[in-house]
């Protein structure tokens, strides 16, 4: 299931990137370009800024393009609206952080005909599944 979605996620929507290189969501974003991933950053604290030669966006309903995956870098809390936006914008799979939690924001996802990952990584399934 994972190595699947790992190989059909073009276009990554980060939600909660950071500018700063020693927080997790950076280092994930770098990563994944490494791997040829698109990756669009995600934070309404510096839309319209660039990082790691991607313009950042408020919110997904902003990004002027389809997105395959949207990667959640926020508490479990916020997870709910994000799947919310995710569902609204036709983004195919939810995949959230490590300690990102919330099971209705999964089954929301799952019933809108989304797939869900919760509480991994995907850099650290792409190096444990040997991917790129």
């Amino acid at each position: 299931y994972i190595h699947n979605i790992l190989e059909s996620m073009p276009v990554i929507a980060l939600v909660g990137a950071s500018k700063n290189p020693a927080r997790p969501s950076y280092g994930v974003m770098k990563f994944l370009q490494d791997r040829n991933y698109r990756v669009i950053p995600v934070n309404p604290g510096f839309a319209g800024d660039e990082l790691l030669g991607e313009t950042v966006y408020a919110n997904l309903k902003e990004i002027p393009e389809a997105i395959d995956m949207v990667d959640i870098f926020r508490n479990s809390e916020a997870a709910n609206a994000i799947v919310d936006e995710a569902i609204e914008i036709g983004a195919e799979i939810i995949w959230m952080q490590v300690k990102v939690i919330n099971k209705m924001a999964a089954q929301k996802a799952l019933d809108a005909g989304l797939k869900v990952v919760m509480d991994r990584c995907p850099a650290i399934e792409i190096k444990r599944l040997n991917i790129n």
